[in-house]
């Protein structure tokens, strides 16, 4: 039996909800939002990006007043505007990056983290989206701008290239740049296309290129599609970038858009999960979705006769794996702008389950079946804990599917329009946009 989709009224309050955890879980004077509400934990720079534009809904959504969210917004990008910049192993950031992980307290690096090349085009995200939303005239809007700005504008893509064609994943002060690159489809997208849009230190066209040269075309469950086994790569750089009826190169070759690939990597997990190829519990047409997220595990343990070993935190994929039983709703609600058909009564089985029940934030991070518990519940075992890199996603692509409010202030942002022209992207929206200055 398919189960009655989500109303209005069920999104707006999953939306409210979730909010929840940027209202709660961020430190007053700094803006800086926890990584996830575990005892002791750090803020994470691509939540704080997320929370400034988890902010814009808010407004819109009558969450919080203009004023509040402003004061909020201003106080994060005055906080990172002047936080310690420089090689120090201490520092915050370095060359307009940011290290992955800051202590809420201190605001410096955190657990011996590395400067997160990705994780800062989220918090850069955040500050341009924060930027196109606060258009007034008063002091305070004017500075929001300001700032937003220049933190974009520090940022020194070439230096983050380290003499490459791809950007490196990161640097770290006691040994340099990281070893890997960002090659092939992944959440990286939004990373490339700001880096190219910059006024200041562009990575050149052919970066681009190299990027889309690791691209995976695949047939899997019926679809056809730019690979990637984790849901959340077909979700997050769509937050910020409307691509729908958009294409780059690679696109037109394939006679597809970004957009519509994510929607056929959508069905390809529903049709993973009815499948289910390891028999775990609970996965159905109704129940799926699997993306790189937390688990109950480290743990091997014999269930319903079956030796299973079950993972802490890993990139959960299909249709190789990893996969443990562990689902993330968060990754659900994520592709709601892809395919609401099957996406609103799949929110709707995982509410009925009892997930989310006990958190004020709304769904928690993870729970699996499959894994023995003691709840009674039919989810099974549930994470403890919510992190903002799922609660951010849910506000925003729940926005997104209503009102596309993140897509139409991101169309007027002149450094993505730019950095999407210099990646090759052609046709719909971005045919009517004034002509790329480079």
């Amino acid at each position: 039996m398919t189960p009655a989709a989500y109303t209005e009224e069920d999104l707006h309050r999953l939306q409210k909800n979730a909010f929840g955890y940027f209202l709660h879980e961020t430190d007053s004077s700094s803006g800086l939002v926890r990584d996830s509400t575990h005892v002791g934990s750090p803020a994470s720079i691509a939540a704080v990006g997320l929370g400034l534009a988890v902010y814009v809904v808010a407004v819109e959504r009558g969450f919080m007043e203009r004023a509040e969210a402003a004061a909020r917004v201003l106080t994060t990008l005055q906080y990172f505007d002047n936080s310690p910049h420089g090689p120090e192993v201490n520092a915050a950031g370095y060359r307009g990056f940011y290290y992955h992980f800051l202590h809420m307290s201190s605001g410096r690096r955190a657990w011996n983290c590395e400067i997160s090349t990705v994780d800062t085009a989220y918090l850069l995200a955040g500050c341009l989206t924060a930027a196109a939303y606060f258009r007034g005239a008063n002091e305070e809007e004017r500075e929001i701008r300001e700032i937003a700005d220049g933190l974009y504008r520090r940022a020194d893509w070439r230096w983050a290239a380290n003499g490459g064609r791809t950007l490196t994943h990161g640097w770290k002060a006691e040994g340099g740049f990281l070893r890997h690159r960002w090659r092939g489809y992944s959440e990286a997208l939004l990373l490339y296309l700001l880096a190219l849009g910059s006024p200041t230190h562009p990575l050149p066209r052919e970066s681009y290129a190299a990027w889309t040269a690791g691209h995976r075309w695949r047939k899997l469950y019926d679809e056809e599609f730019l690979y990637a086994g984790p849901l959340f790569v077909h979700q997050l750089s769509h937050i910020w970038v409307d691509l729908r009826g958009i294409q780059d190169a690679f696109m037109r070759r394939k006679r597809s858009d970004y957009f519509e690939n994510s929607r056929r990597a959508t069905y390809a997990h529903q049709r993973y999960a009815m499948r289910n190829p390891k028999g775990f519990r609970g996965y159905g047409e109704f129940c799926w979705g699997i993306t790189a997220s937390e688990g109950p595990g480290p743990a091997t343990l014999v269930v319903d006769g079956v030796e299973r070993r079950f993972f802490d935190y890993v990139a959960r994929a299909i249709p190789h794996g990893p996969d443990d039983g562990t689902l993330a709703p968060w990754a659900v609600v994520a592709s709601l702008p892809f395919a609401p058909e099957i996406v609103l009564p799949t929110i709707r089985a995982i509410d009925e389950l009892g997930v989310g029940a006990a958190s004020p934030y709304g769904f928690e991070a993870t729970f699996n079946p499959t894994f023995p518990s003691e709840s009674g519940k039919p989810c099974g075992w549930v994470s403890p804990r919510n992190f903002g890199l799922n609660d951010g996603p849910i506000v925003l692509m729940i926005e997104n599917y209503r009102s596309g409010l993140i897509w139409r202030l991101m169309r007027r942002c002149p450094y993505l329009v730019t950095g999407l022209k210099r990646a090759g992207f052609r046709g719909g929206w971005l045919a009517k946009t004034r002509k790329s200055p480079r």
